[in-house]
């Protein structure tokens, strides 16, 4: 069993750390809502491996790659999404270039919550913790190719005899804790050198970055489906 998880956590380290959508909106997050806004993002993306794990546990995950259909839509769902929140971000980017966004440090500026569930400093609308939570939730769970990831390697590392289901959720944390670690580190790190991001030329080229890349990823599995 030992063996098995060490080999697992090999293999869960080497997926967290390669770039992606998680990367992208915990970035994106940070810079424009803060390091909590962030660390919730984590959090959510995280939450979204568990949904992954349970689902593969009990057979949907196998259901849902069996159906062209229903995996087509679920991608098709998680790229239209991405592309929203591309735009998000070259937006923000834009308000930023018209002298519009906030230069204010994102921990400290003092907001008003809307009902959308953002709060707005000065021109620029930030995510609150649980807002940033369902994105990164979200970012997870209309990736289906989390599902299928998890579908083909998490059996290599159940021992014989084991538990399915309490050895799939075991090996789901290892891999969430990592990935916690991973992406909040990235936020910390943000935060720590805030007085760098928070430079509106600055702040406008990340957002124009990771903007772009969370387009490009969301036409990539877009194009992929429709071929």
């Amino acid at each position: 069993m030992l063996t098995s998880l060490l080999g697992f956590t090999a293999v869960a380290a080497l997926l967290t750390v390669s770039p992606g959508p998680d990367f992208a909106v915990v970035l994106r997050t940070a810079l424009g809502s803060g390091r909590r806004a962030a660390l919730c993002s984590a959090l959510g993306i995280a939450a979204g491996c568990f949904v992954w794990g349970l689902a593969g546990a009990v057979g949907l995950t196998a259901m849902l790659a069996a159906s062209e259909v229903a995996y087509d839509v679920l991608r098709v769902a998680g790229a239209l999404y991405l592309m929203w929140l591309g735009v998000q971000a070259l937006r923000s980017a834009r308000r930023i270039r018209a002298g519009r966004g906030s230069a204010r440090p994102v921990e400290t500026a003092v907001g008003q919550e809307t009902a959308g569930g953002q709060e707005t400093a000065g021109d620029e609308v930030r995510l609150t913790p649980l807002r940033a939570f369902r994105t990164g939730l979200l970012t997870n769970v209309l990736n289906p190719k989390v599902g299928v990831v998890y579908m083909s390697l998490l059996p290599q590392f159940i021992p014989h005899g084991a538990s399915v289901i309490a050895t799939t959720l075991l090996l789901v944390a290892i891999h969430a804790v990592l990935g916690v670690v991973w992406l909040g580190s990235i936020a910390v790190a943000v935060h720590r050198a805030r007085a760098v991001f928070q430079r509106p030329r600055v702040r406008r080229r990340l957002d124009q970055a990771t903007g772009g890349v969370l387009l490009a990823l969301g036409a990539a599995v877009g194009f992929e489906t429709a071929r």
